[in-house]
């Protein structure tokens, strides 16, 4: 008997085309149930491809980063929460935060607030004119994130420990942490920075594991992701 796809693996499908994503999803076929849809395939009629995973009774992560005056976004925010999607980002500012939590008010979308992209070195952050380090400012972000009463945040698996400490500390047992920057031992780090192996991630305090160029690069997507399900399995 084929398992059930692990609820904590999120495959990023980074494509160009929805027709190169669709082609992904069958390829995986049950190896994988959550989705992630950035910004690429957001411009490629990403949201159809939403629709149309959820009808097929899948997850599906809108990693879409949301930031704007607070009105707009939580107008978008409402937009979207009709859709049926699961988890959605915006970028981890109070009044954008806030806001998006108002908008999704009373359905299932959960937001997530990007903390710090996890391609970004501490040299990175000083050069955008932060004294903090990247932790620190993680740190600082997610309380910001609990203030505001949104559903977790995205960080890299090296801040996760801290992030769950932070948030056990508030209260927020149930705040998920969402961990890009994931890849299984042997892969490529590829434009991560902060990167960690699956185990690591979730050992640290991740509830969600957010994978692609390792999956969907790989000779064989399917067995990969279900070798990475396998090691997760007992944690």
């Amino acid at each position: 008997m084929t398992p059930a796809p692990d609820p904590r693996l999120i495959c990023a499908l980074d494509t160009p085309t929805t027709a190169e994503a669709r082609a992904l999803v069958d390829q995986l076929s049950d190896a994988i149930g959550f989705y992630k849809i950035g910004l690429q395939l957001f411009a490629a009629g990403g949201m159809d491809l939403a629709r149309e995973l959820k009808a097929e009774g899948r997850q599906v992560f809108l990693d879409w980063k949301l930031h704007d005056i607070g009105a707009t976004v939580e107008k978008a925010a409402a937009n979207l929460a009709g859709s049926g999607c699961d988890l959605l980002t915006v970028h981890a500012r109070p009044q954008v935060m806030a806001a998006a939590a108002r908008g999704v008010q009373g359905s299932g979308l959960k937001v997530l607030g990007v903390t710090v992209l996890t391609s970004l070195t501490a040299e990175h952050v000083r050069a955008d004119d932060h004294s903090l380090s990247p932790a620190d400012l993680v740190a600082l972000r997610v309380r910001q994130a609990l203030d505001a009463g949104i559903d977790g945040v995205v960080s890299s698996p090296q801040e996760a420990a801290r992030v769950r400490e932070i948030a056990r500390a508030s209260g927020r047992d149930d705040f998920l942490i969402v961990t890009p920057g994931v890849r299984p031992e042997g892969s490529a780090a590829d434009d991560q920075a902060r990167a960690a192996t699956p185990q690591a991630a979730l050992k640290a305090g991740a509830t969600h594991l957010v994978i692609g160029r390792p999956i969907t690069a790989a000779a064989d997507p399917q067995a990969v992701a279900r070798a990475i399900a396998e090691t997760i399995a007992r944690l």
